[in-house]
């Protein structure tokens, strides 16, 4: 019989379908689960604006203690666990990140982080979703070996950003740019099955539908009077997406002074002092800094309301309290919404830039400040242009990117998402370490 005939092959198969199409659907019963969270929190801020200043601080608290007590392994993006995964040969220290357990925990933790205020997306657990899932085929010995643990982990990833945003150009860029960052990447049927299939069921559930909407905004000076406006976005998102990458990465390492030793011994009352900075911020800004930012983002890109010109401040002001809390949650969709807030102000430095082209402006500040915060220039492009369906703009979106790109890597020498791995790969090592050493004293005391 043929090698690709036998049953044995086709059980391979099927279960990497399998896992894909579970990512899929975890990915997109997620994203529902999100929209629902983010329009309760909506109404009940809009009934009632100072219901904010209790249940936000509640609720990090609430998510704090709960994934510090019984779901560590949880907390932050999602997108540095599915790393540090991927960087290890040791599998204990891989299920300390990635299994199905801990898929469906930040699921529902990233949720009542949204139902709450907390400015998180669900980009970077839908990566660990995705990531869990496909890892689950490891060590099946009696089907052999499907592919690689580092291989499914990526092509996990992928998957993940594909069903989350209905962008799967932009999955296998992520799994190839930053899953395989420093690693030489195998082209291989893996990633490209994940993805695909991740991908129909987002079709299947949700339809074809595009994350912005279409967008048909261009740069109406063209060449090369509309090289302007891709330096202005390349240069201020690259200084603004580096510098707050190297705030979040100094601020995982630890809060200064008496702050950061509050924050050490107390993190539950500190994510609560966070809540409560988000609800003032909220507040003091009508609700726009809540949640994700894409109800805002879309808003503008339509032409039906405008960012204010601080939106990108308070924005990313809220984005470092849910990142400081260590509340499960991403950051990639809230990036893009401060990227929109900065292409807002970029009408300020070009005058003639006529309004008709404030859109495009909005499109190019997305892809600069993404580009520069997770240094990840050719996945921030493609994922931008499908998200908006805009490939007029694939040239000005390229060339904002790589600007971008240089200038961040002169601002924050490691990428934010590996400089977050490698100290949760650490502890996590650490923590086996102890385990092993631990075990044969508790056998010997029984």
């Amino acid at each position: 019989m043929l090698p690709w005939l036998s049953p044995r092959s086709w059980r391979k198969r099927l279960l990497l379908v399998g896992a894909a199409l579970l990512a899929g659907g975890i990915s997109i019963l997620f994203a529902i689960g999100a929209d629902r969270a983010i329009a309760i929190h909506h109404d009940l801020v809009a009934a009632a604006p100072w219901i904010a200043l209790f249940i936000a601080p509640a609720g990090f608290a609430a998510l704090s203690w709960l994934t510090l007590r019984f779901f560590p392994g949880t907390e932050g993006s999602g997108i540095p666990q599915a790393i540090a995964a991927s960087l290890t040969e040791e599998a204990a220290v891989r299920k300390q990140f990635l299994s199905l357990r801990l898929a469906i925990a930040k699921v529902f933790l990233t949720l009542g982080g949204l139902f709450v205020g907390a400015s998180i997306g669900r980009e970077g657990p839908s990566v660990q979703v995705g990531a869990s899932a496909m890892h689950m085929l490891v060590g099946r010995r009696s089907l052999g070996r499907i592919a690689s643990s580092r291989d499914l982990i990526a092509a996990g990833a992928g998957a993940g950003i594909a069903a989350a945003f209905n962008t799967p150009l932009g999955g296998i860029m992520f799994a190839i740019e930053e899953m395989c960052r420093y690693r030489a990447f195998r082209a291989n049927s893996t990633t490209l099955i994940a993805v695909i299939f991740a991908g129909l069921m987002s079709l299947a559930m949700l339809g074809n539908y595009t994350y912005f909407g279409r967008t048909a905004a261009g740069i109406g000076l063209g060449w090369p009077g509309g090289a302007w406006s891709v330096l202005a976005a390349g240069i201020l998102g690259g200084f603004l997406g580096g510098g707050f990458a190297r705030l979040l990465i100094a601020s995982a390492r630890g809060l200064p002074g008496a702050v950061g030793k509050f924050a050490q011994r107390r993190p539950v009352a500190f994510a609560a002092a966070c809540g409560l900075g988000t609800a003032l911020l909220g507040l003091a800004s009508g609700g726009l800094i809540y949640g994700t930012g894409y109800d805002e983002t879309r808003a503008a890109l339509e032409g039906d309301a405008r960012l204010p010109l601080y939106f990108m401040f308070i924005k990313m002001a809220a984005i470092w309290l849910a990142f400081a809390a260590r509340i499960p949650g991403g950051m990639f969709a809230p990036a893009l919404a401060v990227g929109a807030g900065l292409g807002a102000i970029i009408p300020a430095l070009l005058p003639e830039m006529p309004p008709e082209d404030h859109a495009a402006l909005l499109v190019l500040g997305m892809v600069g400040f993404l580009a520069a915060m997770t240094q990840s220039p050719i996945t921030a492009f493609v994922i931008v242009m499908e998200m908006t369906d805009n490939h007029q703009m694939l040239l000005p979106l390229m060339a904002t990117a790589a600007v971008a790109y240089g200038i961040s890597r002169s601002v924050c020498r490691t990428p934010l998402y590996h400089a977050l791995a490698m100290p949760a790969l650490y502890r996590a090592e650490l923590k086996r370490r102890a385990q092993s050493i631990a075990a044969p004293d508790d056998h010997s005391m029984r």
